[in-house]
């Protein structure tokens, strides 16, 4: 199968280009080298796939791209928070503009089957419950509440502390930031483009990806490439909050598994609509264990509790994602402690690299 991985110089899509060649299948690289992502170019002579340097929102070169294409993973995207609000035009752009000349080229050139990178961020919170309610959906967090180091989201109804669980696929989407509101829009648009063609679309709502490759010292990547940059500069991870915040710490090795494992599939599920996947490991941590363990096996210094907060950020986010399991037959593989301990070791890139 050939297939069109835009974004697939960056982290993750560079793990999905080598899954892709390992299980047989061409992939063909479509990357703008944005310098959020890529501070510095890589050289397309040292990139083992077909490499096209464009921008997804240029129309042309998308099109030209999908010649002779079967399927796409859609990986490119800006991630994270940002720094702040003045960001939101380029997220957009990028992300949702993105997608849709994306889509608008599959329609045109009868390429049908995608696969596209999504977040549990779409989710906000995770799942909650209180023991008078039940399951509730709390309230945004209030800046008062967070200064004041009262982290925990409380039941809207009796105000009582809450119990975090897993969330699942139908539960209602209520994006917190501007990154997941666009990742929600990502999710609406391929949607729309499976019932307006007759094509296949699957989201996977990737958990908190880390591994060998994560970009280094940008404000766009995710916490864990925050404490190992801060471990390889000799200085302790400063872990927000009371560290307590509860998350899916999934390799990005077993995530370009499931991407390869999804296109395959998009050839037997019925068209016409998008399933959602969440792919996480099954094995929440809180922020706090996972900084420990990576400043643990880098050999210090230990991580420092600063009850610091970012506005914007999700207390607790862990979802099932036996959906996958069970649908695909993906498990996650890495474990959290083995996963901590390669990451530990492992290169950062300040530019991107396919092999």
């Amino acid at each position: 199968m050939r297939v069109l991985v835009t974004g697939g110089a960056g982290f993750i899509g560079s793990h999905i280009v080598t899954a892709l060649r390992r299980a047989g299948h061409e992939p063909v690289v479509l990357d703008a080298l944005l310098p959020s992502a890529h501070p510095a170019a890589p050289d397309p002579e040292g990139v083992s796939a077909e490499f096209l340097h464009a921008d997804v929102r240029d129309s042309g070169d998308v099109r030209a791209a999908l010649r002779g294409i079967d399927a796409v993973c859609h990986q490119a995207a800006m991630v994270g928070l940002g720094k702040d609000f003045a960001d939101a035009p380029e997220y957009v752009g990028c992300n949702d503009l993105g997608t849709a000349v994306l889509l608008a080229a599959m329609a045109e050139t009868g390429v049908r089957r995608l696969v596209l990178a999504s977040s549990m961020v779409v989710y906000g919170e995770g799942r909650y419950d209180c023991l008078r309610h039940g399951p509730v959906r709390p309230e945004a967090r209030r800046p008062e509440d967070l200064a004041a180091a009262r982290f925990e989201p409380r039941c809207p109804a009796c105000g009582s502390a809450l119990v975090p669980g897993l969330v699942g696929e139908d539960a209602p989407a209520d994006p917190r930031n501007v990154y997941a509101a666009t990742k929600l829009t990502q999710e609406h648009l391929a949607a729309a483009w499976a019932r307006s063609v007759d094509g296949t679309a699957l989201a996977l709502r990737y958990h908190n990806v880390y591994g060998p490759g994560m970009p280094r010292d940008t404000p766009y990547a995710g916490v864990a490439s925050f404490f190992r940059s801060a471990l390889a500069r000799g200085e302790a991870p400063r872990v927000f909050e009371d560290g307590a915040q509860r998350r899916d710490f999934v390799h990005v090795g077993d995530v370009a598994a499931a991407n390869v494992l999804a296109l395959d599939a998009t050839s037997g599920l019925p068209s016409g609509a998008l399933t959602a996947y969440n792919t996480g490991s099954g094995d929440p941590h809180t922020i706090g264990e996972m900084a420990a363990a990576l400043a643990l096996a880098h050999g210090g210094p230990a991580p420092v509790v600063t009850g610091e907060f970012r506005l914007g950020d999700v207390r607790h986010i862990t979802a099932d994602s036996s959906r996958l399991r069970r649908d695909l037959g993906w498990r996650a593989e890495i474990g959290f402690t083995a996963g901590m301990a390669d990451f530990a070791h492992a290169g950062q890139r300040a530019s991107a690299t396919i092999g």
